[in-house]
């Protein structure tokens, strides 16, 4: 990747109108993670679908999207892939609508096939997936079959034990993790004592969950270093300094999200606060960096 900046998954919608924000660079964006795709056509959850919080935003679109064969045949053709890098997003709501899913982006042009078996936002599927350790397994061991693309796992952080959810998705195959997808939670309008959020929970992310995301990193790092398996650390990282930590922390890369939404091109910023790091301490590259924390 020309960048360790990954854009994640709802927050540039398909990749195309990113990509025309004046001032956008491929250099400064490593790969662009596609909207949550599911095998059909899905309307997503009733409004409201966004809020605002302390310190973050929860979201319940509930995995809107015109399905993966309208993605695969009308969307992929018009992305530029000398651009940047761009990977699927692959939702379901049984073990079959994952595989289908994959099997179809398979056969594209896609970079990389991301598997959410972690959302929080929808009432079937990604949660109950995500939270078992043994399912989160049966998931990626079908996807994996279903293709030679690398596979990323992302994981919730909503569960007792990521560090066993990593261990059984590293032997079902997984080539990397992104970690972690947004925290459960809710907003509640006091006036009318009514959910602000129509599917009554969603998904907190921003700088609220950053101290979450990171010790999550952390203890999946512990688990992937042995395997050399990469981690995408993401979870409220605004500023360079952000991103320098998740590294330090384990990760490879570092995805950006909820910061886009009122700075488009923070990504730029956070790319020239790692190159100084790097300089003012005397390396090379990132990959010195990955997992330097010091206990």
């Amino acid at each position: 990747m020309a960048s360790p900046i990954v854009l994640l998954s709802g927050c540039v919608g398909f990749g195309e109108e990113y990509t025309r924000v004046v001032g956008f660079s491929n250099e400064d964006v490593g790969a662009v993670v596609l909207k949550g795709t599911t095998g059909d056509m899905r309307l997503g959850n009733p409004p409201h679908r966004v809020c605002e919080t302390p310190e973050g935003m929860l979201n319940a679109i509930g995995l809107q999207n015109p399905g993966v064969d309208r993605v695969v045949d009308e969307i992929l053709p018009g992305l530029d892939f000398s651009e940047t890098r761009f990977f699927a997003n692959v939702s379901g709501s049984t073990i079959e609508e994952y595989e289908r899913v994959t099997k179809r982006f398979d056969d594209s042009d896609i970079d990389a096939i991301e598997i959410n078996i972690s959302c929080p936002n929808v009432r079937e599927g990604g949660v109950q997936f995500g939270n078992d350790p043994e399912m989160s397994a049966r998931v990626v061991a079908a996807c994996r079959e279903q293709t030679t693309k690398p596979v990323i796992t992302k994981l919730s952080p909503n569960q007792t034990d990521i560090e066993e959810n990593a261990r059984l998705c590293i032997e079902a195959g997984t080539d990397g993790f992104a970690v972690i997808n947004t925290v459960m939670g809710m907003a509640i309008d006091g006036e009318t004592r009514r959910p602000i959020i129509g599917n009554v929970r969603g998904g907190l992310s921003g700088p609220a969950i950053k101290p979450i995301a990171l010790l999550k990193v952390h203890q999946v790092f512990g688990v992937a270093k042995r395997h050399d398996i990469p981690i995408i650390g993401q979870g409220g990282i605004t500023t360079a300094k952000d991103a320098i930590e998740f590294i330090v922390a384990g990760a490879s890369a570092v995805g950006i999200g909820t910061a886009l939404f009122y700075d488009p091109l923070v990504c730029k910023k956070i790319n020239a606060g790692i190159v100084d790091y790097l300089g003012r301490h005397g390396m090379r590259s990132i990959a010195e960096l990955v997992g330097s924390l010091q206990t």
